[in-house]
């Protein structure tokens, strides 16, 4: 696969700092300049800069230009702990830092949040040097696997966070997304629901999501319902209407793998004239803040992000200090009740 243009600028950017083309405090060609150079809009030649802006290699003065940063070989005075999620802005996560801050601040660390994209440019000796641990939420199991293999070959602190990684020997801290599924379903039964569908929402199928399926058909098998959504049937919410799925299988409940599948299925029952929850209840699953705003709100499973961050936290810092090793850890979730769910007559 072709590397893109704005990581080629920032390559080559790198290079001529590295080599010393562009000295401490000299001036980076203008976005317009490269633009011009390597012949690509401004918009990537902008986003190249603010990359390398953004790793503090670069600073920019507004109406002049960009500049080489000057670079302080720094000791560590602080202990340093770096915390890498994949998007910084994106609530959906969910504050893991609430638990994770107090546990770093009664210790005396210090924590750097950025989005992961921030190893694009680093080596492992550079996390090394500059931090005492890692945490790292996997948003894919594929990303930055040579950077994280070669970090566990120099025995570097990571915790994973959300995922296992089963070609690394790093420790999971993740919630318990089976049981999730579970509790799901089985509280639907109690609730009288004999035709409960689980509803997919992307192409592919997610450790987090796979571990909630099965949580799923693990429910209906012991509660001995007749009717359960094949894996096969997830190609069908995806080239077909979900509504049209439901109706054919008479489903009075469903279990759907996060919220915003759940509050896009709400949406489209109001268009069809679906009653929530007369007609259908629904579950979703993260407890996104959307989905107490939601008309009816959402009835859904919460992940305890406070507890999820606190444990890794904890577990991180264990294992620099004393050099204890821990082993995968599963957070429970819990069950939130909202008006999206009622009991069949």
């Amino acid at each position: 696969m072709s590397k893109p243009l704005y990581k080629k600028i920032i390559d080559d950017l790198l290079q001529a700092i590295e080599t010393g083309q562009l000295p401490e405090n000299a001036q980076l060609p203008t976005e317009k300049e490269l633009s011009s150079t390597y012949d690509v809009s401004r918009i990537t030649s902008k986003r190249a800069l603010t990359e390398l802006e953004n790793l503090g290699l670069i600073y920019r003065i507004q109406g002049k230009g960009s500049y080489v940063q000057k670079r302080k070989p720094r000791k560590k005075k602080v202990a340093r702990i770096l915390f890498l999620i994949p998007f910084v802005n994106d609530s959906s996560l969910g504050n893991f830092n609430a638990g994770l801050a107090p546990v770093t601040s009664e210790h005396h660390y210090e924590v750097i949040m950025s989005s992961a994209e921030f190893l694009i440019n680093k080596q492992a000796a550079d996390i090394i040097e500059d931090f005492d641990g890692m945490i790292y939420y996997a948003h894919n199991t594929d990303d930055f696997l040579d950077t994280l293999f070669e970090l566990s070959i120099q025995q570097f602190p990571v915790i994973i966070l959300d995922k296992k990684i089963h070609d690394l020997p790093y420790p999971t801290v993740q919630s318990d997304n089976f049981s999730g599924g579970a509790m799901a379903t089985n509280y639907l039964v109690d609730q009288g629901h004999q035709r409960i569908a689980y509803i997919f929402g992307e192409p592919t199928l997610p450790q987090s999501v796979r571990q909630r399926y099965l949580g799923y058909i693990h429910a209906t098998k012991k509660k001995n319902l007749s009717f359960h959504t094949a894996l096969t049937d997830k190609q069908a919410f995806l080239s077909a209407d979900t509504i049209d799925y439901l109706n054919q299988n008479a489903i009075t409940g469903v279990v759907c793998e996060n919220d915003l599948v759940a509050i896009s299925l709400i949406n489209q029952a109001k268009r069809t004239n679906i009653d929530i929850p007369t007609q259908l209840s629904v579950v979703g699953f993260d407890n996104i803040q959307a989905s107490a705003l939601i008309d009816p709100p959402l009835t859904t499973i919460a992940q305890d992000f406070k507890g999820m961050g606190k444990l890794a936290g904890t577990l991180l810092i264990e294992w620099i200090e004393n050099l204890v090793i821990p082993v995968d850890q599963q957070v429970p979730v819990k069950q939130i009740i909202r008006n999206s769910t009622k009991e069949n007559q």
